[in-house]
């Protein structure tokens, strides 16, 4: 008879005694928690995990939480993936989810008063899950320690409000008026008159990035009906940053469902309004807190200029992550703000990579390729590789371009989620940065999902072909 199998034992992190202190001043401030949600970013974005009573707090940071390694390698629709046989095929082994420090919050909203924290997966020897996006963008920041630089960073993400009555077939539509219960029709770019109208799911949001310390430092109305952008105040800590751009969309879904509204972070809901992005702003400070990019004129330093190289020969093989789903490809349309080549410009938002106008002291880089769909922490993940790879290969990226460059298309850049995932399995770059078993993980995950969604018979087939 064989011998039953030992369970392992699974010592606790170094990491985990900051985490529980925090976690322990946070309830010492709110002593009346009810439940306290433990969860993992998925390969989509997606929150993913357990709600404990808070009376078993304390052994989540003692034991940790146990959860299926599968977790991350779930479809949009949160169904498993099952890539290379992770999940169904391998039995769905669990791992040991250990929480992360400086991640422990309230969580706004209607009752139970809960907190939330982010957790780790790890082995039994104690590595990160390889499918894990916040190890992934750890792994590609310790190669900035190695330069003696630190990436300072910040995301915006543009959005839309929509009603919750869907259209026939489950499309979307603008949001009605909440003064007059007209449809938004408008672009309004920029409209104050729109921020007003908006003002109690405005209020809403502000009052849940302070309870849940997302920093929020401006929002506007954007470039279609019921469409906004959120910015976030900039971070020396880059996984920092990531962690408030997951957490501003969940604020967000709260405060438009406070308000009677759905919020969508679908790159293109709308065929002929402008697409959702997930804009980067990235400078890099060395040991002495300069910004390496500034060197008092508009253009900036070499050291931005290749920089800037790096981001463009690592662009084919990023759109994956970028753009990571077959609806992310119709965001790439001309005149849309959305990039369809690998031009950079100077306060020029035709190009995809652009170094933003204002004090030379904040000089900076603004990536504006990734949809708002896509996973910050891989997204700012596959930037910060460019960037890195740029700078210490010394690349020259060209002149920068002048005038309205989004007409045209780079056809050596994939416009389809097929053609992305195969730059990325052939990629020579990133794999060094993610490691090869992080991205072949992503994109089979990817892959499958594609393949789901094109099980689907749509409408237009049946108009078009029936």
């Amino acid at each position: 008879m064989n011998k039953p199998t030992a369970v392992p034992q699974f010592a606790r992190p170094a990491f985990v005694p900051k985490a529980e202190a925090e976690f322990e001043a946070l309830r010492a401030r709110h002593g009346d928690l009810d439940y306290i949600d433990a969860v993992v970013v998925d390969l989509c974005g997606t929150l993913r995990g357990k709600r404990l009573p808070i009376t078993e707090a304390a052994k989540l940071f003692e034991y940790g939480l146990q959860l299926p390694h599968s977790i991350y390698l779930m479809d949009a629709r949160g169904e498993m993936t099952n890539p290379f046989g992770r999940g169904f095929g391998d039995g769905d082994p669990d791992g040991t989810a250990w929480p992360v420090p400086e991640t422990s919050r309230l969580v706004w909203g209607d009752r139970p008063k809960r907190a939330q924290i982010f957790l780790t997966l790890r082995d039994a020897a104690g590595e990160p899950d390889p499918a894990e996006p916040i190890a992934a963008l750890e792994r590609v920041i310790d190669r900035f320690r190695e330069l003696d630089l630190r990436p300072v960073c910040a995301l915006e993400l543009e959005f839309y409000l929509i009603d919750r009555a869907r259209l026939e077939g489950g499309a979307p539509q603008p949001p009605l008026d909440p003064r007059t219960g007209a449809r938004e029709n408008m672009a309004s770019v920029y409209g104050v008159e729109d921020l007003d109208r908006f003002q109690a799911f405005l209020s809403a949001l502000s009052q849940a990035a302070e309870m849940q310390e997302v920093p929020v430092c401006a929002t506007s109305k954007e470039y279609a009906p019921g469409q906004f952008e959120a910015n976030l105040k900039h971070q020396a800590d880059a996984r920092l940053a990531a962690d408030h751009a997951v957490l501003l969309q969940q604020i967000i879904k709260a405060a438009a469902r406070a308000n009677r509204f759905d919020a969508t972070f679908m790159a293109k809901p709308y065929i002929d309004r402008a697409g959702n992005g997930l804009h980067i702003h990235l400078s890099l400070v060395d040991r002495n807190g300069r910004n390496i990019f500034d060197n008092g004129s508009a253009e900036g330093t070499d050291a931005l200029r290749h920089a800037i190289g790096g981001l463009q020969a690592t662009m084919a093989e990023s759109m994956a992550l970028f753009a990571p789903n077959v609806n992310s490809y119709r965001r790439f349309q001309p005149d849309m703000f959305a990039p369809v080549n690998r031009h950079w410009g100077i306060n020029n938002r035709s190009a995809g990579i652009r170094v933003p106008a204002g004090a030379t002291d904040a000089r900076r880089i603004e990536h504006r390729v990734a949809g708002a769909d896509a996973n910050p922490y891989l997204a700012l993940a596959a930037v910060l590789a460019g960037v890195n790879h740029g700078l210490t290969n010394k690349l020259d990226p060209g002149a920068p371009a002048v005038g309205n460059v989004s007409r045209d298309p780079d056809t050596s850049l994939p416009f389809t989620i097929d053609d992305a995932l195969c730059d990325l399995e052939e990629a020579k770059i990133l794999p060094d940065y993610f490691g090869a078993e992080t991205l072949s993980l992503y994109r089979e995950s990817k892959r499958i999902e594609a393949q789901r969604v094109r099980r689907a018979i749509t409408p237009i087939e049946h108009e078009w072909y029936l």
